[in-house]
């Protein structure tokens, strides 16, 4: 199943961007939604996940206080609100659904969207 994100773009310090994503087909589970990003050289971090059990927040220490990961209007469909945004956060920003499946019988692994850009000028 293809996650598909948007919302990314060019802001400003201080600005605000709200990244949505919905995947295109069928999840029948997963463990938790949530948001990576990768920045030029260097690696894939997390920055905020939502568990699907009970709905429990994670976030990486660099973002908590301006960023909040919640469900869109269906259980699969994730956002983040990205407040008060910094140079340091630019990079691709990819959605992942942990530990998914697509039908009850098949194995479960980790689905991947394709990444949306978010470029914080300062």
């Amino acid at each position: 199943v293809q996650l598909q994100a948007s919302g990314g773009g060019l802001v400003q310090a201080g600005g605000s961007l709200t990244l949505s994503c919905a995947p295109a087909g069928i999840i029948y589970s997963s463990d938790s939604m949530g948001w990576y990003r990768q920045a030029p050289g260097k690696q894939r971090e997390m920055v905020a996940t939502i568990q699907s059990a009970d709905d429990t927040t994670t976030y990486a220490d660099a973002v908590k206080g301006r960023f909040t990961v919640s469900r869109g209007y269906t259980k699969n469909m994730v956002k983040l609100q990205m407040n008060n945004l910094k140079p340091e956060d630019s990079g691709v920003y990819y959605c992942n659904a942990a530990n998914a499946r697509e039908f009850v019988w098949k194995p479960a692994r980790d689905f991947w969207g394709k990444g949306t850009q978010v470029t914080v000028s300062s």
